[in-house]
């Protein structure tokens, strides 16, 4: 369904780059709404100060989409030899950007008593990470944990919190040189475990922020929705 839902609205998305944010923004730009697409060139989403200026220039914010995140270039080590730097750099660019966001634009939505907030996870923060990169299960995990909190504290200023939790999805170069690393076997056991059969698409994950932004989901929220063709049934 395309239409003008979002029409005079203004949607922040994160991670905008390429892949998965790069959709979602595309779709909220169909629905009506004014998109700034948030990369690195645009905003540290990992600092505070930067987050915060950036978000005062835009005025009201009345759609939200946490999408920014990652391995940031990890791969698994031995839990022993993970760094403390390693650990923060991905809680940071996962979890922590999730925090400053929204509560950057909190207190703009309150006020005007309407707001949507969708934040990208993973099914890694359901169950356990295909990269085996700890800090981005253990961070993927505690943005389901933040959505629910943010559901509960921000609803009853007409604020909904829902969150998506994506499957494999084939859409930037990370996860083509991940897809990769498996061979034709690993790719085919991947795909054997998935009900549809297929890997995801960018715009699977961005429809499912469309329903959540929409009027159809006005009574839905501190939700985690599995957008991932049914290889985790739960």
């Amino acid at each position: 369904m395309i239409g003008a839902g979002l029409s005079g609205k203004t949607a922040v998305v994160t991670g905008t780059a390429n892949g998965i944010g790069a959709a979602i923004a595309e779709v909220l730009a169909e629905e009506g709404a004014t998109v700034h697409g948030v990369d690195k060139a645009e905003c540290d989403v990992t600092d505070s100060a930067a987050v915060s200026a950036y978000l005062a220039e835009l005025g009201l914010v009345d759609v939200l989409v946490n999408c920014a995140g990652g391995v940031v270039g990890q791969v698994h080590h031995p839990i022993e030899e993970i760094t403390d730097e390693a650990w923060a750099a991905v809680v940071d660019a996962n979890l922590t950007s999730t925090f400053l966001m929204t509560r950057a634009v909190a207190p703009g939505m309150k006020q005007a008593g309407w707001g949507r907030i969708v934040n990208i996870s993973s099914g890694a923060g359901r169950s356990v990470s295909l990269t085996g990169v700890q800090a981005y299960t253990s961070a993927k995990a505690g943005q389901i944990g933040f959505t629910r909190q943010m559901a509960h504290e921000l609803g009853p200023y007409g604020v909904t919190v829902n969150c998506i939790a994506p499957g494999f999805v084939l859409s930037n170069p990370t996860t083509q040189r991940q897809w990769e690393s498996y061979g034709p076997e690993g790719q085919d056991a991947l795909v054997q475990g998935i009900a549809l059969r297929r890997t995801g698409r960018a715009l699977d994950i961005a429809n499912g922020v469309r329903f959540f932004t929409s009027e159809l989901a006005d009574w839905v929220s501190g939700q985690v929705l599995s957008v991932d063709g049914g290889s985790a049934m739960f």
